[in-house]
């Protein structure tokens, strides 16, 4: 098994970050799942039977705790986004703080505390969003091209500790709940129709990749785009 005896801390108790918990359980690794919301952190460490430890990107102290609490660490994971968007002109000053807050200053909390081993690895993950503008979400595409940026530069900084990147296009995960089902089937439907590959993605596809980057000792500085094509269509 390619993470027997290693430790790794995953960030989220859903979607992407459940997908790589169960990779990495999977694979042999002691997994540590952190989230703030309890009652999500709580099934996913009893489907698991993982630690959960509860944690929120967006408090200083929180994220202390967290690492104080996991000790030495070969692989650490931040899927965590709390994205709010808009048009640009009426967006709120509010939800663009809070998209930042979450995303870019959450990974930057995270890298600052966590205690990773010489050997392991830290895997942030963005958005193709930051190459592939839409409208009425430039705070989010801004946020993904921060987060890929810091990648590229703590690679440098924490070395020899490998930081990379990956950036997803359209996932169906739980993040797209809050959306009215039809519409939300609607959606990706309208987009898996676009795309080369003929489907949007799921946690899975995603949880491959970061895994691959804990287990490529090669690999560091890297953004990888796992988008089903759309970049390219």
């Amino acid at each position: 098994m390619l993470l027997k005896g290693k430790k790794v801390v995953v960030g989220g108790s859903s979607g992407i970050g459940l997908a790589t918990a169960e990779l990495a359980k999977g694979q042999g690794a002691e997994v540590i799942i952190a989230s703030r919301n309890a009652d999500r952190l709580k099934a996913a460490a009893e489907k698991l039977g993982a630690k959960a430890i509860a944690a929120d990107v967006t408090n200083d102290e929180s994220v202390v705790n967290l690492f104080r609490t996991c000790g030495p660490v070969d692989h650490v994971v931040v899927t965590a986004a709390q994205l709010r968007s808009g048009p640009f002109k009426t967006v709120s000053m509010e939800d663009v703080r809070a998209t930042m807050e979450g995303k870019f200053w959450g990974a930057w909390r995270v890298a600052r505390a966590a205690e990773i081993r010489a050997s392991g690895s830290l895997t942030l993950v963005s958005g193709f969003l930051s190459i592939r503008p839409r409208p009425n979400s430039a705070i989010v595409g801004s946020a993904n091209g921060a987060i890929e940026s810091l990648a590229r530069s703590l690679a440098l900084e924490l070395a020899p500790v490998r930081v990379n990147c990956v950036s997803p296009g359209i996932i169906d995960t739980p993040i797209r709940a809050a959306m009215p089902e039809a519409a939300r089937r609607e959606m990706l439907a309208k987009t898996a129709a676009g795309l080369p590959v003929g489907r949007v993605g799921v946690g899975d596809d995603i949880a491959r990749q970061i895994l691959a980057f804990m287990t490529i000792g090669f690999a560091t500085g890297s953004i990888v785009y796992i988008d089903g094509g759309a970049l390219i269509s």
